[in-house]
């Protein structure tokens, strides 16, 4: 066979790259461990509900009718799930730089007073100009108080999770004063609050459906979120900082810029929430904003991996799970703090399931006996 020959001859299909396999690899254990977890935890949770006395499977099938079931059940389930994804990017952006900051709950709180202020002082303009209005104000607030978070851990090397989890405690109060004291409505006795927004301020129904707009906002946010760190030279820097530190100095990467730059987007992400609550929930700032959301939004991260795209499928798991509360205690005869156990057990598990990534032969391709 003559040379020529052999260079023309068909070659045979190649088999999939080192790169391809250790992909979907990656992939799978990123799918498969967490969802173990949440099947442990429901286990779990099944036994400490056979401890009180009550049945697990009528658990679950409440769960599903209430979360699920039905039409009503999946536009409630909607509702819920609308802040949490907002929530849920808050940790989502910086973590991608290693950073784990769990004070969302103080900017979507502050973000829904900043947001029924610009309300009440903008009101004589269109609606539009009106929801655009709260929307930067909300957004502005949030990313100052986060991006602040940013800035100590970076020119003063404060531990972010120490401080974001301080900064919520202060942002709580801080709100609590506003609605009861300079920003207090009058005529609000019984529950402090702000002044009612008008109805240019409110932000309305999706056509068809009893959910707010807050849900299409909060999908296009995990869409675009997922652009900036997959698809930008800012995502790339990112995620090369979060790796190490050291080496994207060494680099010339701007690390500085990009802490604060992350944070503060997650903040506006989570006031953008507090605006949403305000203009689509309540009608006004009161204390109902301090309804835990910015803490779940930390658990919706953990499960989906720090994804933005797997933010979308866990927040409305959770919310399900939300939703279905009133459900399980009415026909169950379970308090409230039922779904919250069933929230830390989940929580815990998903944490302690980051210690099984890199130890199953399966999920590690340089393991299966391949050639190099």
């Amino acid at each position: 066979m003559t040379a020529a020959s052999t260079t023309s001859a068909p070659a045979l299909a190649a088999p999939p790259t080192g790169g391809t396999l250790e992909t979907l690899a990656r992939r799978a254990e990123s799918l498969v461990i967490p969802l173990g977890a949440l099947l442990v935890g429901l286990g779990l949770f099944s036994l400490f509900l056979l401890a009180l006395g009550k049945s697990p499977a009528q658990f679950i099938e409440l769960m599903w009718r209430g979360g699920f079931g039905s039409w009503f059940s999946i536009q409630n389930t909607l509702l819920r799930a609308a802040p949490l994804l907002l929530a849920a990017l808050c940790v989502v952006l910086p973590a991608r730089l290693g950073l784990v900051v769990i004070g969302g709950e103080g900017a979507i709180v502050l973000g829904g007073v900043a947001a029924a202020a610009a309300g009440h002082w903008v009101a004589g303009l269109p609606p539009v100009a009106v929801i655009v209005a709260m929307a930067l104000a909300a957004m502005a607030i949030g990313g100052l108080w986060i991006g602040a978070i940013g800035a100590l851990r970076h020119y003063r090397a404060v531990n972010e999770t120490i401080s974001s989890l301080l900064m919520a405690y202060i942002a709580i109060a801080l709100m609590n004063h506003l609605v009861e004291g300079p920003l207090r409505d009058p005529a609000s006795l019984n529950k402090p609050s702000t002044i009612p927004l008008t109805a240019a301020g409110r932000l309305g129904a999706v056509p068809g459906t009893d959910v707010h707009w807050g849900i299409v906002v909060g999908v296009v946010a995990c869409l675009a979120c997922w652009l900036l760190i997959e698809k930008t030279r800012w995502g790339f820097a990112a995620r090369v900082a979060g790796g190490n530190v050291r080496a994207a100095q060494i680099q010339g990467l701007a690390v500085g810029p990009l802490i604060i730059g992350f944070c503060a987007l997650a903040g506006a992400l989570a006031g953008l929430a507090g605006m949403i609550e305000v203009a689509a929930v309540h009608g006004n700032a009161n204390a109902s904003l301090a309804a835990g959301y910015g803490y779940t939004g930390i658990l919706v991260a953990f499960l989906a991996r720090q994804s933005p795209l797997g933010v979308i499928p866990v927040s409305l798991l959770l919310g399900g799970i939300a939703a279905a509360g009133g459900l399980v205690q009415r026909r169950m005869g379970l308090p409230d703090a039922t779904i919250l156990v069933l929230q830390g057990m989940l929580f815990i598990l998903v944490l302690l399931s980051d210690t099984l990534y890199g130890r199953f032969k399966i999920f590690n391709p340089d393991r299966w006996g391949r050639a190099p």
